[in-house]
């Protein structure tokens, strides 16, 4: 394995990793020599994919941590420094998008969930996870954010909403924290192929959409998005800060998506 791209005793938690990208995620950070801790609402869903990265030869441990919830959020990240005595690198990966339509019609209360899920939440586990952090040589924190957070998307506002609020969220950590080598950046996948995008991938019309505008002439799947993930948790990413990485396949630069 190179060097640079080493993660090797790193400690990694990942929020939302029994499937999809954080799935995709946890595995092959445990193929490079991390140390993972699987979450999401689902203990045995979690207990899956630790059981895989352990067959695999890998080190993972299993939490069930719902967003949602700030108590559940701070368990997580002391869950893994009992395990693994320390903390190298936070993927905030879990989100949520119970609503699908105008925002002129959107209930406050799915607002409000939208936001709590998909930025409070991340705030709640920056903040834990900070002060481990800032025992290392060096850590990153990796903010899974959207091409919605760069363009406005119909049916999706809200979502979108969220996601350029993590952006901000992204910056002004890298600021704060660069001086105690602290890496923050985030990752703006386009559609990718998982189970939370169904609805996008499984609509031909919409599908076709992003075939014909795409440059690449379509969507991704889940490993495109993990080997930005690995740079920004490795020593190649190292002078990389209060950025985001889009792998959309060209489509926000083709003008629409």
């Amino acid at each position: 394995m190179h060097e640079l791209f080493n993660l090797e005793d790193k400690a990694i938690v990942v929020t939302g990793s029994s499937r999809g990208i954080g799935r995709s995620m946890a595995e092959r950070f445990a193929e490079f020599g991390a140390k993972l801790i699987i979450s999401s609402r689902k203990i045995e869903a979690c207990l899956e994919v630790e059981k895989k990265i352990i067959s695999n030869g890998g080190t993972a441990h299993s939490k069930e941590c719902n967003i949602s919830s700030k108590k559940e959020c701070e368990e997580l990240i002391d869950f893994c420094i009992e395990k693994y005595g320390k903390i190298d690198v936070l993927v905030c990966n879990a989100a949520s998008n119970p609503y699908y339509g105008d925002l002129e019609k959107i209930p406050d209360e799915l607002f409000d969930k939208i936001m709590n899920n998909n930025v409070k939440s991340n705030l709640w586990l920056c903040k834990k996870t900070i002060p481990f952090l800032k025992k290392n040589n060096r850590s990153s924190i990796i903010i899974v954010s959207s091409i919605a957070g760069l363009q406005g998307v119909k049916n999706l506002g809200a979502y979108s909403i969220s996601k350029t609020a993590d952006l901000g969220l992204i910056r002004s950590l890298a600021v704060e924290l660069g001086k105690y080598n602290i890496n923050v950046n985030g990752l703006c996948p386009g559609i990718i192929k998982t189970d939370f995008a169904r609805q996008l991938w499984e609509n031909p019309k919409l599908l076709k959409d992003v075939e014909q505008v795409a440059p690449l002439g379509r969507i991704g799947i889940t490993d495109e998005v993990v080997g930005a993930a690995i740079l920004l948790a490795s020593k190649a990413g190292s002078f990389i800060t209060g950025q985001v990485i889009t792998m959309d396949g060209g489509v926000t630069i083709a003008g629409r998506g």
